[in-house]
């Protein structure tokens, strides 16, 4: 592998989940094995997650919520399109099944994305450099093009499209998981047009699927990142990427210690990844000096949104 200089934004998922999620994720940051946060805003730890991003000066954006736990916006929380029986959105793939049944209505979606992105600059004094989906609903069909739009108004720059490259190469990932995934990045190629017609930006790769939870080691995000430069830096010449520059990644990560509850959630209390232990092992492994000194010794520098 020639040494190409890089830009690793290590972005921590679903700040503001619950006490237990922004402590790991702050000594993540803390041991520089995180540089960047998303976080939910209609998390139960929410404004202490605000809080300690201001404390620690953790680069935070938005993790758009539309599917786990309860709107922020007051009128959507009684009679929306957005919600189940129950009153909680319609969660991970009931989101995407209402949606293709037509069931969304698309300007209840834009109000909710407006209301959090409001909530967001309450919380935090600023405005999110960069604002992605929980659960990738983002990239969505109808979402993207109201997700766009928001992110246009509010002038955010910056957002992600989940296309890990050497993904359907990963035999460790359970079928069901993998067919999840492949869903994931057709509608992320589908979105790039709509992104883009918004000057919309995100970095020049994107890993984090195939490392998620107890799939995650030291050699697997090492290969991960060898992947996407390699992908990058060989990609025809449509968009040739200029001598000087670094090649720019997102890794998507979600450590922290396991949630415990009633504490923790959106609304709803927290689900069973958050209550698993494989986020205690996301954190141990994004924390091992090994991972650390790979970085420095492929000259990886990582960093934020704010630093592109």
């Amino acid at each position: 592998l020639r040494m190409f200089q890089a830009k690793l934004i290590v972005t921590g998922d679903d700040f503001g989940y619950c006490p237990r999620r922004n402590q790991g994720i702050v000594e993540c940051f803390l041991a520089r094995a995180v540089s960047n946060v998303s976080l939910l805003v209609n998390g139960s730890a929410a404004a202490e997650a605000a809080e300690l991003a201001r404390r620690y000066n953790i680069p935070i954006g938005l993790h758009a919520n539309l599917s786990e736990g309860s709107p922020v916006c007051e009128v959507l929380k009684t009679n929306s399109s957005l919600l189940n029986e129950d009153g909680f959105f319609h969660g991970k793939m009931g989101f995407r099944t209402a949606l293709s049944k037509g069931l969304l209505n698309m300007s209840e979606v834009k109000q909710e994305l407006k209301a959090q992105v409001d909530l967001f600059h309450e919380l935090t004094g600023h405005l999110p450099p960069h604002m992605d989906g929980h659960q990738h609903v983002h990239v969505l069909p109808e979402v993207r093009n109201v997700f766009a739009e928001v992110l246009e108004e509010y002038g955010i720059k910056y957002t992600r499209v989940p296309v890990e490259p050497g993904l359907r190469n990963c035999d460790w990932i359970e079928p069901s998981l993998m067919d999840f995934y492949v869903g994931v990045e057709e509608d992320s190629l589908n979105t790039v047009d709509v992104f883009t017609k918004h000057g919309i930006r995100w970095t020049d790769a994107y890993i984090g699927l195939s490392t998620m939870g107890k799939n995650m080691s030291v050699s697997a995000v090492q290969n991960a990142i060898d992947t996407a430069i390699v992908e990058v830096t060989s990609r025809v010449p449509t968009h040739p990427l200029p001598q000087h520059r670094a090649v720019t990644i997102e890794l998507m990560v979600h450590p922290g210690y396991p949630s415990i509850p009633p504490r923790g959630g959106c609304g709803g209390g927290p689900d069973d990844f958050s209550q698993s232990w494989e986020r205690l092992h996301e954190l141990h492994t994004l924390t091992t000096p090994e991972l650390q000194s790979h970085y420095r010794a492929r000259s990886i520098q990582l960093c934020s949104f704010q630093d592109l």
